[in-house]
Parts: C-alpha cells; structure tokens; sequence
C-alpha cells in the first residue's frame, strides 16, 4: 500500500492585524479550517474584533 500524505484540511488561527497596533491589552483570535492545497498562502479574511468592536483584518499566525 502507498504511504498516508498529509491531511488536505488543516486548523489555522487568524490573529487581528490592528489590535496589535492599537497597545491595547488582550487580543482577538479565531480559529477555522482551510484546504492546504486549494490555498497554500497564508489566509487573510475580514472578522469582528469585540474589543476595537469594529471589523478588521485577521491574518493567519503560525
């Protein structure tokens, strides 16, 4: 039999690019799936930030 790759789907975490900037205390993470061949870069998608209350633009931390 042929050996297992490396699953497809993935756990990633999107960390708020603003908060860090802002030297408020705290931070703002989210955790979602994504398809490690469909889209091998890092993700950056648009999430609501309670602290800032506001939207902003999460990228993904390794």
């Amino acid at each position: 039999m042929a050996k297992k790759s490396k699953e497809a789907r993935v756990q990633v975490i999107l960390e708020c690019t603003e908060h860090k900037d802002s030297g408020m205390p705290g931070t703002s993470r989210y955790i979602t799936m994504k398809n490690r061949k469909n889209t091998p870069a890092r993700m950056e998608l648009k999430k609501y930030n309670p602290i800032l209350k506001k939207v902003t633009v999460h990228k993904e931390i390794k």
